[in-house]
């Protein structure tokens, strides 16, 4: 309601301004007030204030609420973009700004009257727009030098100084959230430097905590607790990153992106998103490589008591767990589904994805 006073107010004094300086020599022109009450100049401006005023309100008295609610719109977009976007956008702007006023005040010195008048307007305009997208777009690479980049710090002590270096900036996954071993491997202090949390990760893990389906849901909501575990019970220096990359549609392509700009270390659990950073040459952590290295370790020829559960994929296969989850290929296992049995360990095969085991019957071995 003020908005609208306001705008009302300000078209007011448009009109009579126009009204003040145009009106009387329009009354001039005319010459049917000569000898008149209106010949009078002050007159004329007072009548020209009063009239222009009323008349320019009457004739947009219309857009007043167009006009209102585009102010709105640009009040409500400014309230939800983040800091850094504004931040980033207006510096933008006020270069682009500065640039055109050297620029304006060199073609002023012309003598050609339509470029001296033209010409400003339109670099003013056009250099304030790329200042903007300039300062908007390269946001993250901004931020990145003033905030996340690479920090070197100098430690006195009595024998020699030493230079330190931060660790790189620890970014994660959702897949890595949700799996919530993060947390208790954070909480044994294995895990050093900032955890960086990004707006379109807790986005997604929101997006999954909604859905109709309640696996996923319990998935998303396990992935929120996890970080809320973090960042209030946890040693550890949680930080939620605000940037987006709007031209970027996949979550796993914008993390490899963030992490190159700030230059930092994907945490996932993911192995396909863990290919792809080795590819692109981004470091990462990958919680299954750790769960792999602390397991109890298997070597072939040991022998293991398991229960075969189920068929494997290759024919008389069968398939075995250990407690930990690690899949047993029993080769000729296929006739001992159901029953425990010992079995001899043949060879292992471990990956990014996880650990394998091939295995035979003990009991095949002694046959042979």
């Amino acid at each position: 309601m003020v908005l609208k006073r306001i705008v009302q107010l300000f078209i007011i004094i448009a009109g009579g301004t126009a009204g003040y300086l145009y009106i009387p020599d329009l009354i001039k022109l005319l010459s049917f007030t000569s000898g008149s009450w209106l010949d009078t100049r002050y007159v004329a401006h007072s009548v020209g204030l009063v009239f222009g005023a009323i008349i320019l309100f009457l004739l947009t008295f219309w857009l007043v609420d167009y006009i209102v609610n585009f102010f709105a719109w640009i009040e409500e977009t400014l309230v939800k973009a983040p800091v850094a976007d504004l931040l980033f956008g207006s510096l933008g702007i006020i270069i682009g700004l500065v640039i055109a006023y050297f620029l304006n005040t060199a073609i002023q010195d012309i003598g050609i009257s339509v470029i001296s008048q033209v010409v400003p307007i339109f670099s003013t305009v056009l250099l304030g727009y790329i200042g903007f997208q300039v300062g908007f777009k390269r946001r993250d690479e901004f931020l990145n030098l003033l905030t996340l980049a690479k920090k070197e710090k100098k430690k006195s002590s009595e024998d020699d100084d030493e230079t330190q270096v931060m660790p790189k900036v620890k970014i994660l996954d959702t897949s890595v959230v949700i799996d919530g071993r993060i947390a208790d491997i954070c909480q044994t202090s294995f895990l050093e430097g900032t955890v960086l949390i990004p707006q379109f990760v807790l986005e997604e893990l929101q997006h999954i905590a909604d859905s109709s389906d309640v696996l996923k849901r319990n998935r998303g909501r396990r992935g929120l607790d996890v970080l809320n575990r973090m960042q209030k019970d946890l040693p550890v220096n949680v930080e939620i990153y605000e940037g987006d990359f709007e031209e970027i549609q996949e979550v796993d392509s914008k993390l490899v992106k963030l992490a190159k700009v700030i230059n930092g270390i994907v945490v996932t659990n993911d192995f396909n998103l863990n290919k792809v950073c080795e590819f692109q040459n981004v470091q990462v952590l990958n919680i299954n490589d750790l769960a792999n290295a602390v397991k109890p370790v298997v070597l072939p020829g040991e022998e293991l008591t398991v229960q075969v559960i189920k068929d494997g994929k290759e024919q008389n296969q069968g398939v075995a767990y250990l407690d930990d989850g690690t899949m047993i290929v029993v080769e000729e296992g296929k006739d001992y589904i159901g029953k425990t049995i010992e079995v001899l360990i043949t060879s292992v095969l471990q990956t990014s994805a996880g650990r394998m085991i091939f295995a035979k019957p003990k009991l095949l071995e002694k046959a042979l």
